[in-house]
């Protein structure tokens, strides 16, 4: 069974100065699934995020990763194991183009990054891959646009295509859709579901519909515990999550 588990939290909990922002979190995120982490704001969600890749200390408990205790580890290490947190870590540079973003994505994985010395010719034989990203996330088509000019929906699936780049067994979405359109928000939405069949996926959203459309499992944090879990439909039923959503999940369900 500890096999079908990626991630797992033990008691993770974290302090500011006597604040508990995460109280004694237990969390298993089984290998293949999308697992939503929602609550309403002050719940502690990206406080968990920042946690488990390692931008945050631990005060106490544990974070294991396919097994392995990570507690101690760096954010760099992290994200070699395969575990990358999107929109955070795989940046966006504005002025290059759509295909040259990805490139730099890929250059990471093979340690070329810091190789400004060399003609940009060396890099074409990563165009072929570049392209392979650029399809799965549907921007073939923008692969010569400047990135600047990508309207904001696209950015966001240029920055799932280059932390895609980096070949993650373990994807961690931070609010993949907020400040979107409704068009924007269902591309994005099939984008993740088409992205999630081959790898992990753990996200925090607040749009519920999105939640309801995706989701394998999902854990509501209230006050920095875990407050319920389970699928969308026992979750959205649950009492102490209607009343901690105060209507948001009514609204949705």
């Amino acid at each position: 069974m500890s096999q079908d588990i990626i991630l797992e939290t033990r008691q993770l909990t974290k302090e500011f100065k006597g604040f508990v922002a995460v109280d004694g979190v237990n969390l298993k995120v089984k290998r293949g699934s999308i697992h939503a982490l929602i609550g309403p704001n002050g719940a502690g969600k990206t406080t968990v995020f920042n946690l488990l890749t390692k931008f945050l200390p631990v005060t106490s408990g544990q974070i294991l990763y396919n097994g392995q205790d990570i507690t101690a580890e760096k954010p760099v290490q992290v994200a070699r194991r395969g575990m990358v947190r999107s929109f955070q870590i795989s940046a966006v540079f504005p002025h290059l183009t759509v295909l040259e973003n990805v490139r730099v994505g890929l250059q990471r994985k093979l340690g070329t990054s810091f190789h400004f010395w060399k003609p940009e010719s060396t890099l074409h034989s990563l165009n072929a891959r570049a392209m392979e990203l650029l399809e799965a996330v549907d921007l073939a088509s923008f692969a010569d646009t400047q990135t600047v000019e990508l309207p904001y929906g696209r950015k966001r699936a240029l920055e799932i295509a280059t932390t895609l780049a980096l070949d993650p067994e373990l994807m961690l979405l931070d609010e993949p859709t907020q400040g979107m359109g409704h068009e924007d928000v269902g591309r994005v939405v099939e984008l993740i579901r088409k992205v999630a069949a081959n790898r992990t996926v753990l996200m925090v959203e607040h749009n519920m519909s999105v939640i309801a459309n995706l989701s394998d499992t999902i854990t509501v944090l209230a006050r920095g515990s875990v407050l319920a879990e389970g699928p969308y439909e026992t979750v959205s039923k649950d009492p102490k999550v209607l009343e901690a959503y105060v209507g948001t999940v009514e609204e949705a369900a």
